[in-house]
């Protein structure tokens, strides 16, 4: 797939607030040393570590890398039977096989020209059910006009769209015709219980290279990306953009056909679906992000059986209160919350009688609105906390009680969330 990279965050819109995506993947990389060696790296026979260096490890130092050698070697024997390679076709309209390119008027095909269907990216996914449903990322399949899946064995079959959700760039694809003995579920594990210094595996398909393997560790939890802002074919998404709340950070490397693979624990149990990096060159720098399993336990099946996902909808912008806010909006008292920055005319948030900041001549805030503290007694500190609450907590058509505090004072306000418009 395309190289990923994360546009700034302009924090948006109520449920989630950012944008896209693109295709890339996970690959963490552990080296392995290239011919035996001795603790220091001095090749057999080398010279012994000069005086004064290090002793060499104990036998327990060796028993446990051993230990956790053969841990990986588990994990990827029971995981990588569940993960697949997509191979995505697109259409190339105005061809004709006489003559090349056939020239197109009023959006129709030149005479005797047709479309071909010409390979354009590869992305990775894993199986949901015995059904034949595919996780994966909605930028890998967005697009698309033939979608091709290969099994760990080798093995490859059609598929079709089920469903799609660009504002957690996540999609459900269907095998046709695949035996059960290839459809081998994943096993989807808490991404809530995900601990900072965990060790991870991932497991995909980048640069095209099959049933590929690497190790890392979770380097954050709770990061925001942007739900459709990458090199998707159909490029970013026009309009209100959103963001992905909850998101793992691994320092796993993330390159092109990874998106919509695998990361796991070492349980072999999903923890998230990378699907963006970090990244000014498009390929790995050792920042990767990957959507949590929390909500593509929440989104699959809405997409399995409706097609689309809902998600709650507010209907505001807004951004964290630091140091930096506090002087720009004259603030003297320390406050901890969000900014309102903007309310969405016609919003739930607009009918609450939600109060935005206002602005200079150039767009800078330069006077508080109203600063949200907390929703449903739950204190807000940042404005992912905010977002992860509305797609954790909440339905669309519910009733929240948000804590603002306005001109100095504390009220409160009750809001009945919408549904968020599709990216």
């Amino acid at each position: 797939m395309k190289s990923t990279k994360i546009l700034p965050v302009i924090v948006a819109i109520a449920g989630l607030l950012l944008g896209a995506c693109s295709g890339t993947g996970l690959a963490l990389g552990a080296a392995a040393p290239t011919a035996p060696s001795n603790t220091y790296g001095h090749s057999a026979g080398a010279a012994a570590p000069l005086a004064g260096a290090p002793a060499a490890p104990n036998s327990q130092t060796a028993a446990d890398a051993a230990a956790l050698q053969s841990s990986f070697e588990a994990i990827y024997q029971k995981v990588n039977p569940s993960v697949v390679t997509i191979e995505i076709g697109s259409r190339l309209a105005g061809f004709n096989p006489q003559g090349g390119l056939g020239r197109r008027g009023n959006g129709q095909n030149a005479p005797g020209s047709q479309s071909q269907i010409v390979p354009a990216a590869e992305g990775s996914g894993f199986i949901w059910d015995s059904a034949g449903h595919i996780v994966t990322n909605n930028h890998v399949v967005d697009g698309s006009a033939r979608i091709t899946v290969t099994f760990s064995n080798g093995s490859s079959y059609d598929a079709k769209v089920v469903g799609t959700d660009a504002n957690t760039d996540l999609a459900v694809i269907q095998v046709v015709g695949a035996p059960s003995s290839v459809l081998t579920p994943m096993t989807v594990g808490d991404s809530t219980q995900v601990k900072v210094g965990e060790l991870v595996v991932a497991i995909g398909n980048p640069f095209g290279l099959a049933n590929t393997m690497t190790t890392g560790i979770v380097s954050a939890i709770s990061r925001s990306i942007q739900a459709g802002a990458g090199n998707s074919p159909n490029g970013p998404g026009s309009g209100q953009s959103f963001s992905i709340p909850d998101v793992i950070q691994t320092d796993a490397a993330i390159n092109p056909g990874n998106s919509g693979g695998v990361l796991v624990d070492m349980n072999g149990t999903l923890i998230g679906v990378p699907s963006q990096i970090e990244s000014p060159g498009g390929s790995n720098s050792g920042i990767g992000f990957a959507i949590p399993s929390a909500i593509v336990s929440q989104v699959a099946p809405q997409l399995i059986s409706k097609g689309v996902a809902v998600h709650s909808y507010l209907g505001i912008s807004g951004a964290t209160v630091t140091p930096d806010v506090l002087r720009s909006l004259n603030l003297k008292d320390p406050v901890q919350g969000i900014v309102v920055a903007s309310v969405v005319a016609g919003g739930p948030a607009a009918a609450a009688g939600l109060q935005p900041a206002t602005v200079d001549a150039n767009g800078a805030p330069n006077a508080a609105g109203d600063i949200i503290t907390g929703i449903d007694g739950k204190a807000i500190t940042r404005f992912e906390d905010l977002v992860s609450y509305l797609y954790t907590k909440t339905q669309p058509g519910q009733t929240v009680v948000l804590d603002i505090l306005r001109a100095g004072k504390q009220i409160h306000l009750s809001v009945t969330l919408g549904t968020q418009p599709r990216n």
